[in-house]
């Protein structure tokens, strides 16, 4: 029964983001998130927009699964990526102090079609990792909820044709219109699931303060490491973060990235303590923790639970799906600025993701770690062009994005003999932290070394 219940809840709320779509496209609209009077979205439109974007369903159970295995420190590392949210906001800041209207436009301005190039292929990858990990977890909550019943896939392609449709109708301006409706939702849904977490008899906030997991504490302090050397690149390659921090004024945006920050923050804390939990009460690791709550909680709680994720899917991929298409569009210049061109590109990327999904990948975690090491080529880029405004050959990007991406496929192909004689014998997390320390080296000696000459000012 309480199956149904999830079932036709989500139901609801999807009809409820179809209603509050935009009848009319614009192509301004559509690329742009201007609304139909060609207004600029307002304050907590970006606000909830951006959380919702970001406390996406792969997030809240990664922050559920690493504070199972690793308690507190394991959650606390995944919410430090959040901090993306204040460095995001900075290099929004300063890229818009000096006239420019996205990163592609930046690294152009330096390093050409080649700068704009490399980037644009990681946040492409980055894109399609987040329309497949999204629908990842509706298949697994789905299989959960009908086991016997195969209804994981059936619900992969529904939600993959769902959020494709009204995604496709709109563009960005029915992706701000419907982040607002979803984010409201969610807070209220899990909201009430996490009311019924701290008043549980069995709860105590100092035990899962305290808590070091079901494997101990000490992975979660490395991934934490691991976060502190990535939260200034990371933002800088998610495209739907720096989207949003083009469309309205400067003081409206800045304050949408510090609002995004404290907001994201919580909640993600607030879904870690349910792993938490888990490992605290004994409970056996099952479903990526799925099953594990449907022995903890109360139907009803482990429905909020199950709800929650699912909007949270729902509002990342129309968004994912709107930057796919303005890259796609915009920057790659693959398509016609066009309506139709833009609902193409939409549609190549969710039949990719869907398909990715189906395929039967099941990591969650990895492709953040993937993505994140990828993104960090941009730190001494960012760092020394556009904070210390000096010259970068266009050898030095090159040099320090090799590496990132070598870094990358390192941690992704860990596993193959020829990784794995370079790497050390350790744990996943210390190699991801030594190849992190490695990139970030590589990267800052090419950089640094090419600028050494004269001040980009100067040079102007």
């Amino acid at each position: 029964m309480m199956t149904i219940y999830v079932a036709l809840a989500f139901v609801l709320v999807a009809a409820a983001s179809v209603a509050v779509a935009p009848r009319r496209a614009s192509v301004e609209g559509f690329f742009g998130g201007a609304s139909a009077s060609g207004t600029a979205p307002g304050l907590w439109t970006l606000v909830l927009s951006q959380v919702t974007t970001w406390i996406f369903a792969r997030s809240l159970m990664n922050a559920a699964i690493l504070g199972y295995f690793y308690g507190m420190p394991g959650t606390l590392a995944y919410a430090a990526y959040y901090g993306s949210f204040l460095s995001g906001g900075f290099i929004v800041a300063r890229i818009r102090a000096r006239g420019g209207r996205s990163i592609q436009d930046w690294l152009g301005q330096r390093f050409g079609r080649t700068g704009q190039g490399t980037y644009n292929v990681v946040i492409a990858l980055r894109l399609l990792s987040e329309v497949f990990a999204n629908l990842l977890v509706v298949g697994l909550i789905f299989d959960a909820l009908l086991p016997e019943a195969g209804a994981g896939t059936v619900a992969v392609i529904a939600v993959a044709v769902l959020g494709l449709a009204y995604s496709a109708w709109g563009g960005l301006s029915a992706a701000l219109r419907t982040d607002v409706v979803q984010m409201l939702l969610f807070l209220v849904v899990f909201g009430i699931a996490f009311l019924a977490l701290v008043m549980s008899p069995d709860f105590s906030f100092s035990a899962v303060v305290t808590a070091e997991g079901t494997s101990g504490a000490r992975q979660g302090w490395i991934l934490l490491a691991v976060a502190a050397l990535q939260v200034f690149s990371y933002p800088a390659h998610d495209p739907v973060m720096m989207d949003r921090g083009f469309l309205a004024d400067e003081k409206t945006t800045k304050w949408s990235f510090l609002h995004a920050f404290w907001i994201s923050v919580l909640c993600i804390l607030g879904f870690g303590m349910f792993g938490i939990q888990a490992s605290l009460v004994g409970a056996e690791y099952e479903g990526q923790l799925l099953g594990t709550w449907a022995t903890m909680f109360p139907g009803w709680v482990w429905a909020a639970l199950m709800l929650s994720l699912l909007i949270s899917a729902l509002s990342t991929l129309d968004s994912a799906l709107s930057s796919a298409a303005r890259v796609t569009v915009e920057e790659l210049g693959l398509l016609p600025r066009s309506l139709t061109g833009g609902r193409i590109a939409m549609v190549a990327f969710m039949v990719l993701g869907a398909g990715l999904t189906l395929w039967g990948n099941s990591s969650l975690f990895d492709a953040v770690a993937v993505s994140g090491t990828a993104s960090m080529f941009l730190t001494p880029v960012l760092v020394v062009g556009l904070v210390m405004q000096r010259q970068i050959p266009l050898w030095s990007y090159l040099v320090a994005f090799g590496a990132a991406i070598l870094g990358a496929a390192a941690y992704f192909l860990r596993a193959t003999e020829f990784f794995a004689a370079i790497l050390p014998e350790a744990h996943k997390y210390d190699q991801l932290l030594v190849i992190c320390i490695a990139v970030l080296v590589v990267g800052f000696a090419a950089v640094l070394y090419g600028a050494r000459v004269r001040p980009l000012a100067a040079a102007e």
